[in-house]
């Protein structure tokens, strides 16, 4: 087997096992950082969303009190208009789906599904907790989601939460007196649910990886055939001229002329040395013929 052959097998098995590894590592990390660009992309949508709720709280519903007594107007309430601002940004985003599940909503479309309330009972075992980041089947695959409690911290709030008595009558009339009421301060009614299939990061780390392990693999033939044709220039050529002096020194040609290698590497002292060996050897056989 031929030197430059035994060196691109050589060279086969390193490149293998780079990329191997080399894919192994890029893939978590780009996963990784796909999920996690996921993440900041739902946090930043849930802070439009309570932006909505403060902004309908504190600037809408005080100049609908006076036609809330005659007829409610959902619009005023900050849960309804924020679900709706994010109902219309899905129109550009339909990947993400958001949804603020409560426990006893007043209106039954924010109604928490079983999953969603295991999430809520989290936040209401936990008063520290935050934040929760997790993935879940669905029938369509798997999901990603990123969930944040709703406390009552607004005491103004519990007018229409605390007790039927307390509720507006028209918000009764609307919704009915049997849900949405018993809420208390500080406590975790339901939580802000943003959650996305989890094909969508996947999909960003595919494309990522696919580029990135294209273009590592470029640089690895690039530098295949630049250490080949170093090869064959520093080591394989001056070697194939070197053995073909010897052969015909082997066979008897001692008048040829000596083998130049200026260099002062591995192969040009070899070189020099069998030159040396021939002189030696040439004086040898005139001795013998004397």
């Amino acid at each position: 087997m031929k030197l430059l052959l035994k060196f691109n097998l050589v060279f086969l098995l390193i490149f293998a096992a780079g990329i191997a590894a080399t894919g192994r590592v890029s893939w978590t990390l780009l996963e990784r950082n796909a999920r996690e660009e996921i993440a900041e992309s739902a946090r930043l949508m849930m802070d439009t969303a309570l932006a909505a709720r403060t902004y309908t709280s504190t600037q809408i519903g005080p100049l609908l009190d006076t036609q809330m007594k005659y007829s409610f107007l959902p619009q005023s309430i900050p849960a309804y208009s924020a679900t709706e601002v994010f109902n219309d940004l899905r129109k550009k985003h339909a990947e993400y789906g958001y949804k603020e599940a409560v426990l006893n909503p007043t209106n039954p479309r924010d109604r928490a599904v079983d999953w969603e309330a295991d999430i809520v009972t989290q936040f209401r075992a936990n008063k520290d907790m935050g934040e929760l980041i997790g993935d879940r089947d669905t029938p369509t695959g798997r999901s990603f989601y990123i969930a944040r409690p709703i406390r009552i911290t607004n005491p103004a709030c519990l007018r229409c939460h605390s007790t039927v008595d307390a509720a507006p009558k028209t918000m009764i009339e609307r919704y009915g007196p049997a849900n949405g009421f018993g809420w208390n301060l500080n406590e975790a009614v339901g939580a802000q649910i943003i959650s996305v299939p989890t094909l969508v990061p996947l999909a960003r780390a595919e494309r990522a990886f696919k580029v990135f392990m294209g273009s590592i693999s470029a640089v690895f033939v690039v530098i295949g055939v630049m250490l080949n044709v170093m090869l064959w220039a520093i080591v394989v050529r001056p070697i194939g001229k070197l053995s073909r002096f010897t052969d015909r020194v082997s066979l008897g040609e001692l008048d040829i002329p000596d083998f130049e290698r200026i260099s002062r590497d591995e192969i040009g002292v070899l070189s020099r040395s069998i030159s040396r060996m021939r002189t030696s050897l040439v004086k040898a056989m005139k001795m013998l013929d004397t």
